[in-house]
């Protein structure tokens, strides 16, 4: 069986229906415990009594880590979804604001557009699907300073330092790191999706820095900010 994205949200029963007589492979891109629709299936097969063996896969949460910040660093996980014009969710800000708290990097997972529906032809009876869409980090940096624009409670700014990162786990890795307002147009420097994104925690220690200022937009910039900012800061 294959199932799709429509069939893991909402029809996870299907994918259930005979795993008591039949073995059931369910091929998870990334962390198989990522997303809550995920543990939501396992309990159901609980309740059904199917036994339920998981095998770990490679995940950002774990791959994050070639970019050169410890992973013991890490806060919580957050993630940046497309805004639109009446729509422009900022719950990550409360999540990124406790990280930074007590000098943690936070990891932003970005929006992934796919199999989409169209609204229009959806009003018109018909079902079209929209082009994939894959949020860019130069994308994310933008709505990140729009949100601190609006409430203004000084968690990051133009001159907070972050990471870019593209195709983590892939031949063709891609880091680029600099301040969020020189983030904003460093898509050209990542390239192709799937992209996502780090702030930087005041606890930066100096091996990190080290690391990280190879991808640097601007090293002097970098060393710079990183000296004023984070260097010996709790």
């Amino acid at each position: 069986m294959v199932a799709d994205r429509e069939m893991v949200e909402s029809n996870s029963d299907e994918i259930l229906r005979d795993a008591q007589t039949e073995d059931v492979a369910f091929l998870v891109v990334g962390d198989p415990f990522g997303a809550t629709t995920h543990t939501d299936i396992v309990l159901r097969a609980r309740e059904l009594a199917i036994p339920i063996q998981s095998i770990p896969n490679a995940s950002i949460l774990s791959g994050i880590g070639a970019c050169g910040l410890q992973l013991y660093n890490f806060g919580q996980t957050v993630s940046m979804v497309f805004f639109t014009e009446n729509w422009r969710p900022a719950s990550f800000y409360d999540r990124v604001k406790e990280n930074r708290s007590i000098g943690l990097h936070t990891l932003v997972l970005l929006d992934i557009k796919v199999k989409e529906p169209n609204l229009d032809a959806m009003a018109r009876g018909r079902i079209v699907y929209e082009p994939p869409r894959f949020m860019t980090v130069g994308t994310c940096a933008k709505q990140m300073l729009e949100v601190e624009d609006e409430r203004k409670e000084g968690v990051y700014g133009a001159e907070s330092l972050a990471i870019g990162a593209a195709r983590v786990g892939g031949t063709q890795q891609t880091f680029v790191s600099g301040t969020l307002k020189e983030l904003c147009d460093s898509d050209d420097r990542l390239g192709p999706p799937l992209h996502s994104l780090v702030l930087l925690g005041r606890r930066t220690h100096e091996l990190e820095h080290d690391f990280v200022r190879d991808f640097a937009v601007d090293r002097d910039n970098w060393d710079k900010i990183w000296r004023a900012d984070y260097q010996n800061k709790t």
